[in-house]
């Protein structure tokens, strides 16, 4: 969850900030943050386990079962599994509202990876571990205090573990759950967790457009076919030119490309290229003005080719045989949470109330969904460290978990408010 500063953090409201404070002493959160602070061995342990289960993009249904286990035992209502592999489980309250606590259960690591989880005093080391398993484990931590304190909520608390954060998973996890008649409409505030940490609130949705571009032509013999249109250089043409494409600083802009791919041996001529393109923005403008370049250069990439491929063979005078397409891989919307919200009021109350310094962040997560729609959505960390994300030496320190647990169990109460 790479992330870059947002604007100036508003005050905290005096009236929020008492309503925090007189929340925090009510005997039943009292009770809940007792029960977090003794269970870090606990909460080490269901961390371990969970990384050990594969989750690669598309293959979460082993860890999503053994998530609806947890559920069960915590005694969650209506804890079930839908048909992409959503895990949910509801603290029902008494108001037809839901405060949705969530957390990915994919990992960025492709089926087969070498999973060697391990513990060393208070670090856990092994890919995974952080990203996203210090945010399953808070999800966890916090469904079970939960229940050990009886807290009894006015809005219902939706715990989900979702599929699909990940990669090309494009968010489909969290697309499910909002445009599912059951959920789109009932849930009110999305609180996403992500990663480790307590010093981030990303408020701002980082919207990102990826696209495989495909370059085909005839293929040949490097030397007796010499003259035929070569699908790399097509792709070498199209990167120079969108290369050249001017971008903001303001609102920021990037353009990537991350893979090439194509040919078979030296002395062949290809019969096909492909590249992948990532394209970023908290301004859907902008993404369609890149896009647009990104496909304005292709086209004029193959015609030159054709054209070269024509001078190169001036006595064949055939068609080129060249085609491409450009195909969207992923798409995530961008969009904000308005600085005046209730959940954002609540949130700076929490972390005043903890002594707690935390920044407004911009990101790509779960909350890119909801707050693209409209919805007060956050995603925080679970507290603790980590650190090596996305890589096979990836570690998480569980010293300061218990900060991370009470900012979550404060906001989900108390946006969820609490029955008398």
């Amino acid at each position: 969850m790479p992330w870059t500063p947002q604007a100036p953090a508003p005050e905290v409201l005096p009236s929020v900030q008492q309503e925090i404070a007189h929340l925090a002493e009510r005997p039943e959160m009292r009770s809940a943050f007792a029960w977090a602070r003794a269970q870090e061995a606990k909460f080490a342990h269901w961390q371990l386990e969970l990384a050990r289960i594969p989750a690669p993009p598309f293959g979460e249904a082993a860890r999503g079962e053994w998530l609806k286990k947890r559920f069960q035992e915590f005694g969650l209502e209506g804890v079930h599994r839908d048909d992409v592999g959503n895990v949910f489980g509801v603290l029902p309250g008494s108001v037809k509202e839901y405060v949705s606590l969530s957390a990915h259960i994919d990992t960025v690591f492709p089926a087969g990876t070498p999973l060697n989880v391990r513990q060393h005093g208070t670090r856990l080391y092994g890919p995974g571990i952080s990203d996203n398993g210090a945010g399953v484990t808070a999800l966890l931590a916090v469904a079970a205090a939960l229940q050990a304190a009886k807290v009894m909520p006015a809005r219902s608390v939706l715990f989900v573990g979702n599929v699909g954060e990940e990669g090309e998973g494009d968010l489909r996890g969290m697309r499910c759950i909002f445009s599912s008649p059951r959920w789109k409409d009932a849930i009110r505030y999305s609180l996403v967790l992500d990663g480790a940490g307590s010093d981030t609130i990303v408020a701002e949705a980082l919207g990102s457009r990826r696209f495989e571009v495909i370059v085909r032509g005839p293929g040949g013999h490097s030397w007796s076919d010499f003259g035929a249109p070569n699908p790399i250089v097509v792709l070498a043409r199209a990167v120079h030119a969108f290369a050249q494409t001017p971008v903001p600083q303001s609102p920021k802009t990037t353009f990537n490309i991350g893979v090439i791919r194509g040919g078979t041996s030296v002395n062949s001529i290809p019969e096909s290229a492909s590249m992948r393109v990532d394209i970023r923005s908290t301004s859907m403008a902008e993404m369609e003005r890149l896009e647009s370049a990104l496909r304005l250069g292709l086209q004029r990439a193959v015609e030159a080719e054709a054209q070269a491929s024509e001078q190169r063979q001036p006595s064949q005078r055939r068609s080129s045989g060249l085609s491409h397409e450009i195909v969207e891989i992923g798409n995530r919307p961008a969009g904000e949470l308005n600085l005046d919200a209730r959940m954002m009021a609540v949130m700076r109350a929490v972390d005043a109330h903890l002594g707690n310094a935390a920044q407004i962040q911009r990101a790509s997560t779960d909350a890119n969904i909801p707050l693209s729609l409209g919805r007060e959505a956050i995603a925080i960390g679970g507290g603790g460290a980590g650190g090596g994300a996305h890589t096979l030496q990836e570690w998480f320190d569980g010293s300061g978990r218990e900060l991370g647990l009470k900012r979550i169990l404060l906001t989900v109460v108390a946006l969820a408010g609490i029955t008398e």
